[in-house]
C-alpha cells in the first residue's frame, strides 16, 4: 500500500440506480471509514467549512478520536459541502486509482439524495432550484423583480427571508428582461471571413440557465468574440443543466435534464457543431457529472466529448487555428479568479491562460474559493460562512491592485465583489465590479464598451 498518490484521479460511475447506493446501514458505514480517513490527514482544512466542521467535532469529542463523534452529526459534515469539488481535485492524496478510494464530494452527494428521498425536498428548495422557471417568469417583471431583491432593500429583503431562507445581505443575480436566445435572435452577428478559424468551426451555444436568464451580455460577448474568429454559432437552451437539483441530492430530477438537454444538442453534433457552454458549471455537468450519473449512455458520451468550456474553446481555436488579428492591451491588469467547477474540469486554468493571448495585459490568478457555492451561499444559515470562505480571494483581488477583476463564475463573481466591498470598507466610495473574462476579451477586440 503507497502513502498518497500522484496518479491522475479517476471518478467511477455514482451508482445510484443500484439497491446499495440508498443502503442507509452502508452510508454511514462508508462516512466513518472515509472521516477516519480524512481525520488522519487533514489537507482540506482550508477549502471549506466541511472539514473545520468534522474535525472540531472530533478534537471536541470525548475521545478526540472519531469514535467519539455521534453518528448524528455526521449530516453537519455534509450540511457544508457545496460539491466543488475542489478536495478531490486538488487536495486528496487517497482518491482513485488509490486503493483507499475516496470521493468525499460524491460520499457528501449520497448522502444528501438519501435524505432527500426519505424525508422529501421543501417546496421553497424546490421551486428555488427550478431556475428556468423562475428564469422566464422573472423576464416580464425584471425591473419589480430586481427593486425587490436589492440587498439594500433591506425591510423587503427581511421579508423574504423568512419566506425563502435567503439571507437578506447576500446579493442576488440580477434578472434580465430578455433570454439571450431572444437577444442572440434580435441581434446579429457578422462573421470574420478573414480569420483563421473561418470555416473550420461552428458552434451550439448553450446559454444555461444563468445567462439565458440573467447575464446576457455574457452571451453577446461569446458570440461577438467568436464571429470575429470566424466561427458560426447558434443560441440554445433547451433546459437547465440540473446542477441546483443535483445540489439538493435530486438525482433523479439531473438525469432527466441530462436526457432532455442532450436529446436536443445532440443532432447539432451530428451536423459538425461544437458545444460551448457558457458557465463552468454547466459545463463540468455535461462533460463530467452527466457520464458519472448516466454511465454507458452513448448520446451522453457522445454529448460530453463534443463539450468546450468556454474560455478552453477560445483558447482551443487559438492553438488550433489562430486568433484573428485585434486584441489590444487592457490597461491596469486583470485578477483572474479561477471558478472552482472550471478547475474541477482538470483542464488547467483556460480563462488565464484566453486572457494571457491579449498582448502586454499582466494577469494575476487567484486559485482561492470566492465561497458562494450556487445558492449554497445565499441561504441564511450559510451566508456568514461563504463570506468567511470568500476572505482570502478577496483580498488577494485587493492585494494585486489591478484595474479589472475577472470570474468565470457570475455568482462566484457577485460574491466576490461583494466580500472586497466589506474588506475594503469605507476606503472604496463605490462597488466594485467583476466580468466574465470573455467580456474582458470582447472589450479587448473593440466589440463591446466598458
Amino acid at each position: 500500500m503507497r502513502e498518497g498518490s500522484l496518479d491522475a484521479p479517476v471518478r467511477f460511475p455514482l451508482g445510484w440506480q443500484e439497491p446499495w447506493f440508498w443502503d442507509e446501514v452502508a452510508l454511514e458505514k462508508e462516512m466513518e471509514r472515509v472521516f477516519d480517513i480524512c481525520h488522519g490527514c487533514r489537507r482540506c482544512f482550508n477549502l471549506c467549512d466541511s472539514f473545520p466542521r468534522l474535525f472540531d467535532l472530533i478534537d471536541n469529542g470525548p475521545t478526540g478520536e472519531l469514535d467519539g463523534v455521534p453518528k448524528e452529526k455526521y449530516a453537519e459534515v455534509e450540511q457544508a459541502c457545496t460539491l466543488c469539488d475542489m478536495c478531490f481535485m486538488t487536495k486528496c492524496p487517497y482518491v482513485p486509482p488509490h486503493e483507499w478510494a475516496l470521493d468525499f464530494p460524491h460520499l457528501m452527494l449520497r448522502h444528501r439524495a438519501i435524505h432527500a428521498r426519505k424525508n422529501g425536498i421543501g417546496f421553497v428548495e424546490s421551486e428555488l432550484a427550478d431556475t428556468d422557471k423562475s428564469g422566464r417568469l422573472g423576464t416580464f417583471v425584471a425591473p419589480l423583480m430586481n427593486w425587490a431583491t436589492d440587498e439594500r432593500n433591506t425591510a423587503l429583503r427581511k421579508t423574504l427571508e423568512s419566506v425563502t431562507g435567503i439571507h437578506h445581505g447576500a446579493r442576488l443575480p440580477k434578472q434580465a428582461s430578455e433570454t439571450f436566445e431572444l437577444r442572440a435572435r434580435r441581434e446579429g452577428v457578422e462573421l470574420n471571413t478573414a480569420a483563421p478559424a473561418y470555416g473550420k468551426r461552428k458552434a451550439v451555444l448553450y446559454a444555461t440557465c444563468f445567462v439565458n436568464f440573467h447575464a446576457t451580455d455574457i452571451g453577446a460577448a461569446t458570440r461577438g468574440v467568436l464571429a470575429k474568429n470566424g466561427v458560426e454559432t447558434e443560441v440554445l437552451h433547451p433546459a437547465c443543466c440540473g446542477m441546483p437539483k443535483l445540489e439538493l441530492g435530486d438525482i433523479e430530477a439531473t438525469a432527466a435534464a441530462a436526457r432532455k438537454v442532450s436529446a436536443e444538442l445532440l443532432p447539432w453534433v451530428e451536423k459538425g457543431y461544437d458545444i460551448v457552454a457558457l458557465t463552468p458549471s454547466c459545463a463540468l455537468m455535461l462533460k463530467f457529472e452527466w457520464p458519472l450519473i448516466l454511465p454507458k449512455d452513448p448520446d451522453i458520451e457522445k454529448l460530453a466529448r463534443a463539450t468546450f468550456d468556454l474560455s478552453e474553446y477560445v483558447v482551443d481555436i487559438a492553438k488550433k487555428q489562430g486568433l484573428a488579428a485585434g486584441l489590444e492591451p487592457v490597461e491596469g491588469g486583470i485578477s483572474m479568479h479561477l471558478a472552482c467547477h472550471a478547475r474541477a474540469q482538470n483542464m488547467g486554468p483556460k480563462a488565464a491562460e484566453m486572457l494571457r493571448l491579449i498582448p502586454k495585459t499582466r494577469v494575476a490568478v487567484i486559485e482561492r474559493c470566492s465561497g458562494h457555492g450556487g445558492i449554497w451561499g445565499a441561504r441564511t444559515e450559510n451566508f456568514d460562512i461563504a463570506v468567511k470562505v470568500g476572505k482570502p480571494a478577496a483580498q488577494a483581488a485587493l492585494k494585486n491592485d489591478t484595474a479589472h477583476v475577472a470570474s468565470e463564475c457570475p455568482l462566484a463573481a457577485d460574491h466576490l465583489m461583494q466580500v472586497m466591498e466589506m474588506e475594503a470598507g469605507e476606503t472604496q466610495p463605490k462597488p466594485f465590479r467583476a466580468d466574465h473574462p470573455i467580456e474582458i476579451f470582447a472589450r479587448a477586440y473593440g466589440l463591446m464598451k466598458e
